[in-house]
């Protein structure tokens, strides 16, 4: 029987099972993410560039409001400053590379590249974002706190966004449904805690904070849009390690072999 030997007509079946096939539904849900944070994040901006009105009453009047209670209540205010100090970018990008490195030497290489790859756009869209916008921050006679540099998005609001987000991302499959739902709750808490840290001290309009919480969707969710694109099922796989990883380790204690059952005429051989 004459066999065909054209390497071409096996060329298919080699790719396809090398590459394996773009999984439609983990595209989508990497995509509605990262198109509504840019669709959100353009609107803010344009209305931003174009010192739209109500949004312009909106934030100064809230700064004004939220200024003036920081002067009367001191201990507040200081308060909001240790949590802002708590949430800065320098930590919450150094507390997400040090994860990076942790899932590197689990083995887990896929999802450390994209831990890192949000952090590093997260820092992008912050400067790509302020010199857009070129949006200066509120300016007080008796400020409560100083910001340094353009004010839109919040760099602080952003990287929470991203490490929080990322971090609850990773503990997912390692965790049953309980520890999900208060993971979730812990990580909203947080960033909305640091976001209004912003507003509070008035270093921040408060439309800054929206703007970088959608910053951080399209961090969070592009990479991974782009390996479900590119490397389809090498970021399902590197969950499924972390869920094995999780699972605890049960060690299998061996009974010792039970010694063998003697018969009667073994036992007492003068009977037989």
């Amino acid at each position: 029987m004459h066999q065909s030997t054209d390497p071409g007509s096996r060329a298919p079946a080699g790719r396809s099972a090398a590459r394996p096939r773009v999984q439609r539904p983990r595209v989508l849900r990497c995509a509605w993410p990262a198109l509504a944070g840019a669709l959100v994040f353009a609107l803010l901006l344009v209305l931003v560039r174009t010192g739209w009105g109500p949004l312009a009453r909106l934030d100064q009047g809230w700064v004004s409001v939220l200024h003036r209670y920081a002067l009367r209540h001191p201990v507040w205010t200081a308060a909001m400053q240790t949590l802002a100090d708590l949430g800065a970018p320098w930590v919450m990008r150094a507390l997400l590379g040090a994860v990076a490195v942790w899932l590197w030497a689990l083995g887990a290489r896929v999802l450390a590249g994209w831990a890192v790859a949000a952090t590093l756009l997260g820092w992008a869209a912050t400067g790509v974002g302020r010199a857009l916008a070129g949006r200066p921050r509120p300016h007080f006679a008796d400020p409560v706190a100083v910001g340094s540099g353009l004010s839109f998005p919040s760099g602080h609001a952003l990287a929470s966004a991203v490490t929080c987000g990322a971090l609850l991302v990773l503990a997912w499959p390692r965790t049953e449904r309980p520890v999900r739902v208060a993971a979730t709750g812990a990580a909203a808490l947080a960033v909305l805690a640091v976001g209004w840290t912003r507003i509070a001290l008035g270093v921040h309009w408060p439309s800054d904070v929206p703007a970088g919480w959608a910053a951080a969707a399209v961090a969070l969710a592009g990479p991974a849009l782009a390996v479900e694109l590119w490397l389809p099922g090498r970021f399902g796989r590197d969950v499924r390690l972390l869920r094995r990883r999780a699972r605890p380790r049960v060690q299998r204690v061996l009974a010792p072999p039970l010694p063998p059952v003697e018969s009667a005429t073994e036992r007492d051989p003068g009977r037989s």
